[in-house]
Order: C-alpha cells, then sequence, then structure tokens
C-alpha cells in the first residue's frame, strides 16, 4: 500500500527545536525508509527556526516542508497533512517524539486487515531520573502495555497513529474545539459510536518529551485539567472509556497501572521515587487547579495561554 508520513512543528512553541533533529533522525533510520513512502510532509506553522528546517532539507531531501500560516494549530496541521498526502494511508509523526526503529513497519503491515480503518501505535513518556520519574507517572502517556498482538482500545494519540486516509477525510478530526489537546479522544469516541474499532499496535512504540522547563511545566498540567474539563463536557455520558476522567477511582487506577509496569520493566527506577513524588505531586495539583479555574471560567486559561504565546 501506498503511504504518506505527516509530522508538524506546532509543538515547537514549547519543546526544544532540537527535539525535531532526534525526531527526523529516528525516521531516517527505520527498518522501511521513508524513502518509501509518497511524501514526508512537514507541515511548518511558523514555529521552527528557518535555519534548522534548511539544515534537515539539505541532510534529508526526502522531507517536503509546506508552510502553513502561522498559528495554525496542532489538530488543524495535522487534517491539512492528510488532505495533501497522496498515500492510501495516512501515517502521524510528532517532532517532541522518537520512533523505535520497527514503528513505521509495524504500524503499516497492520492494515493487510481490509476490515481496520485505523491503527495505534504505543506511546509513553520519554523518562530518565528523577523528573522523567515523574513525568512518567502523571504526564499524559501511559506505561506500554506489555502487549504482543493487535488489540480493540479506546483511544488514539495523535503523535502514534495511522489512518486510511479517505476514511480519514470522510470522518475528520474537529479542531474548532475549546480544547488545547485531547481532540482525539473526542474523535475517537465519534468512531467508536458509530461502530469502527480502533486497533492498538504494541509494536509501533514511541517516547514523547516531557514538559521542557519550569513555564512549559507550569502551563502543561494547567491546561491538562482545562482539558479534563471539556472532554467531560462534550463526551457527557462516554467519559468512562478512559479511567482518568473517572473520578479519584480512575485516577488512582491509572497511578497504579503506571507504577506497577514501571517497576515492572525497570525496578530501578524505585531508587527516584522519594524524590520524584514532591514533583508528581504538584504536577497533579495544577491539574486540579487548571480544572476548577475552568470549572468557574470555561475559557480563561487558553486565552491567557494564547496570550501568552503571541507576547
Amino acid at each position: 500500500m501506498s503511504f504518506s508520513i505527516v509530522l508538524e512543528t506546532e509543538n515547537l512553541a514549547n519543546a526544544d527545536a532540537h527535539g525535531l533533529i532526534d525526531a527526523i533522525e529516528a525516521l531516517a533510520h527505520q527498518s522501511l525508509p521513508p524513502t518509501a513512502a509518497n511524501e514526508v510532509l512537514l507541515i511548518d506553522s511558523g514555529d521552527s527556526p528557518p535555519d534548522l528546517l534548511a539544515q534537515l532539507r539539505h541532510q534529508y531531501p526526502w522531507i517536503k516542508v509546506h508552510h502553513a500560516p502561522m498559528g495554525t494549530r496542532y489538530y488543524n496541521a495535522k487534517m491539512l497533512g492528510a488532505e495533501l498526502a497522496t498515500g492510501a494511508i495516512v501515517v502521524y509523526y510528532d517532532c517532541d517524539c522518537v520512533y523505535e526503529p520497527n514503528w513505521l513497519q509495524a504500524m503499516l503491515t497492520s492494515f493487510t486487515r481490509a476490515d481496520i480503518q485505523l491503527v495505534a501505535g504505543e506511546t509513553t513518556t520519554r523518562s530518565v531520573g528523577i523528573y522523567g520519574t515523574a513525568m512518567a507517572l502523571t504526564y499524559i502517556f501511559p506505561q506500554y502495555s506489555g502487549r504482543n498482538n493487535l488489540t480493540p482500545v479506546n483511544q488514539y494519540f495523535l503523535n502514534n497513529v495511522a489512518f486510511r486516509r479517505e476514511f480519514l477525510l470522510q470522518h475528520p478530526i474537529a479542531f474548532e474545539l475549546p480544547l488545547y489537546r485531547g481532540h482525539c479522544a473526542i474523535h475517537a469516541d465519534e468512531l467508536r459510536q458509530k461502530g469502527y474499532t480502533i486497533w492498538s499496535q504494541p509494536q509501533a512504540r514511541a517516547t514523547h518529551a516531557p514538559p521542557n522547563g519550569l513555564s512549559h511545566f507550569f502551563w502543561r498540567f494547567l491546561l491538562i485539567g482545562h482539558d479534563y474539563y471539556w472532554q467531560k463536557k462534550l463526551l457527557k455520558g462516554a467519559v468512562s472509556s478512559d479511567p482518568a476522567l473517572s473520578g479519584i477511582k480512575g485516577k488512582m487506577q491509572v497511578f497504579y497501572d503506571r507504577v506497577s509496569k514501571m517497576i515492572a520493566n525497570n525496578p530501578h527506577r524505585l531508587i527516584f521515587f522519594p524524590l520524584a513524588m514532591p514533583i508528581a505531586i504538584a504536577s497533579a495539583i495544577l491539574i486540579y487547579v487548571g480544572y476548577l479555574i475552568t470549572s468557574l471560567n470555561p475559557h480563561y486559561l487558553l486565552k491567557a495561554y494564547d496570550k501568552i504565546l503571541g507576547e
């Protein structure tokens, strides 16, 4: 099958710009080379330094840069990529993630079944030392599941998912929502309500960078609280599909699952727990504060964040 790879630079508004170099390098070293793609589309919304883009285009001539209007948001950029792509499969990649060498191969071979319309890989937080351990406990992404085979799941992350292009264009991701991130949770629920299955390919693995610096940490966790509020409101009765949205019991279930899998994968991480817990607690408090502020003034945090980015 023909395929296209789409990544964007909007995440670089907060992330380390040099993370894009690591992301592209990981793509260059895939077991299925990116040159096999119809195109590798980099949707640039003005968040990547021009000299860095020029360097990447020189080093990796298979990158095709499309300049989107300044301020193009993450989900707009992703859907624009789907419209521009020519492959039968659209594979989504992020500029702040690093992907294992067999990621692309694992993702695409899943589509040998004609009934499969989308396949989600597994993304976890890139965690090193005390801070990384804290982020592995409280940031968005779970630990790897440990599964080996395709499995139906309730959600996907847009940094690690592939769609049949025509299917995605027929069932687009709504980006005019009062969310910072989390639009894919709404999209996943809509697809499941229509009877479609979201398949997880646990062999397609990636790691996502944790928040970069104090300001990013502060705002990112506040906005997770903001998004939780709006996801619960928009999903209404379907929130039970995500334990993190189903109250204290659900959040404790998520925390226990992360701790147990982290210890199973790397028992040595236990030595970081005592110093990591204050950071994890601080992030959890910020999520709660963000949720509370949004419940009182639903649009305040996102507007305040956009204003800071624009200054």
